[in-house]
């Protein structure tokens, strides 16, 4: 199945504004779950671990209500043996990079979504930006290459693989776009988890890495990451990214790395430099310019529809 978008505005209401807000403080935690989780286990591990606690968790909840459905996989097999090869391999990647780069700036780095969602959503969704989000997108993007390119070597191999694991995660998310929106959520999860959860596996196995966590502190950080960073943060994500077109789902998400920088700063103990300050302030400027795009032109539509009735 294909969905299209029409090629009109996407308008934000005001609970979709609030969707993207909640989305945004968990979907920021991903690679600080992974930092926490490197003393305790191997990062391909963590990951296999990560995601097999979250798709028994969606697994439950399917089968008490009754609502799983072996039809969704068998129609839809190909989609979700190519989105879990992509979600399983970049987070495989993530995991591994934060042993060589810090989760703020892998967060940052991450945000080159921005360059490969808006390429998928124009010339391959079909998406169509009104002149101020193109205006909000460029501020964001001019925000992004401050915060990324800061003196220092970053072509080190912790930010290669930040950056192919996004291009990765970025593919998926195309994909479900184009092919997944008219599923039913709890199969679409649930099918998009086991394929990923088995790619995990044949990585960790390859890596000769596959064994159980040795001590309940690391199984409480998988349990609470799987419950956290996969059950309500992609759920989240999936809501998001149905309602909303690529392109503004790209870029809203480009406000990510200053609740990671958070995070990392409460937990980590670790503060962004001014650099850093500045060119969040940028993205969060660009961010404010898409979203609220949509909701001026609605409400001038409604004025302009209010004062001819008047006429």
């Amino acid at each position: 199945m294909t969905t299209r978008n029409s090629g009109l505005p996407q308008t934000l209401s005001t609970q979709s504004v609030a969707l993207l807000v909640a989305l945004l403080l968990v979907d920021s935690l991903h690679f600080v779950f992974a930092r926490l989780m490197l003393p305790h286990a191997n990062p391909f591990l963590s990951a296999l671990f990560v995601m097999g606690i979250g798709t028994v968790e969606v697994g439950i909840f399917g089968i008490v209500t009754g609502r799983l459905r072996l039809a969704t996989f068998t129609r839809h097999w190909l989609f979700f043996v190519a989105i879990g090869f992509c979600i399983g391999v970049s987070t495989a990647i993530s995991y591994s990079a934060v042993a060589l780069i810090d989760p703020g700036t892998a967060s940052i780095l991450s945000k080159t979504s921005i360059i490969f969602g808006l390429g998928f959503g124009i010339f391959w969704l079909g998406d169509r930006l009104t002149r101020p989000q193109i205006v909000g997108a460029a501020i964001a993007f001019v925000g992004l290459i401050i915060v990324t390119f800061q003196p220092g070597n970053y072509l080190r191999t912790g930010s290669l693989l930040i950056v192919f694991s996004t291009l990765l995660y970025s593919s998926h998310t195309a994909l479900t776009k184009r092919y997944g929106g008219g599923m039913d959520m709890l199969n679409f999860f649930f099918y998009r988890l086991l394929l990923t959860t088995a790619f995990l596996f044949a990585i960790a196995g390859i890596q000769g890495e596959l064994a159980l966590p040795a001590t309940p502190t690391a199984w409480g950080l998988l349990i609470l990451a799987g419950t956290v960073d996969v059950v309500i943060s992609r759920t989240l994500y999936y809501t998001a990214l149905r309602r909303l077109d690529m392109s503004i789902f790209t870029i809203v998400l480009t406000a990510g790395p200053v609740a990671a920088i958070l995070w990392s700063l409460v937990l980590f103990d670790v503060f962004p430099n001014p650099r850093q300050l500045v060119g969040g302030a940028i993205v969060l400027t660009g961010v404010i310019v898409v979203t609220a795009t949509p909701v001026l032109l609605r409400r001038r539509r409604q004025r302009q529809g209010a004062t001819l009735a008047a006429d």
